[in-house]
């Protein structure tokens, strides 16, 4: 049996269009933005990438001259290795097309989904563990970790 070849290129003079779509964890923290990276070769053979922010949360606005995106803010409170997750998005569609396209560029794209900021496992190890007493025996301290990964899996039940 003969595979048959496809055509990946777009036709002529049409930019590629992708549908970039996310949801968020049902566990974890909600989104911030999709972002698509553009990657190719220049005419020496140098690699390049540019990172284009194609949807994001809240009504925020990318730089007219750099085209960075403003933070989406920060709800972790460090402290207490906690986070409200009350900005964000829970889910981000869009269809986007590349504003440069060259077809004579070879390029490749990829996209990149970043969640807004939360308490990590090691902010949480260090909340649980910061007032245990250092004269603990190693089953004492097994103890803790069990009852950090009790903590961890009700926290995630919420």
């Amino acid at each position: 049996m003969q595979r048959s070849q496809q055509n990946t290129d777009p036709p002529a003079g049409k930019s590629p269009s992708f549908l970039v779509a996310a949801l968020k964890d049902p566990i974890g923290a909600n989104l911030d933005r999709i972002q698509i990276i553009k990657g190719w070769l220049d005419a020496k053979n140098e690699t390049h990438e540019k990172i284009y922010e194609v949807v994001w949360s809240g009504d925020r606005k990318p730089d007219p001259k750099t085209g960075k995106l403003p933070s989406v803010g920060d709800t972790v409170d460090v402290p207490n290795a906690t986070y409200t997750n009350t900005i964000g998005a829970s889910e981000l569609i869009k269809v986007w097309k590349d504003p440069e396209f060259d077809p004579a560029q070879r390029a490749f794209y990829y996209v990149r989904v970043l969640e807004n900021s939360n308490p990590t496992m090691d902010g949480i190890r260090c909340q649980v563990f910061r007032h245990q007493d250092a004269s603990r025996g190693p089953h004492e301290a097994a103890g803790a970790r069990l009852h950090l990964a009790h903590m961890v899996h009700a926290r995630k039940m919420k």
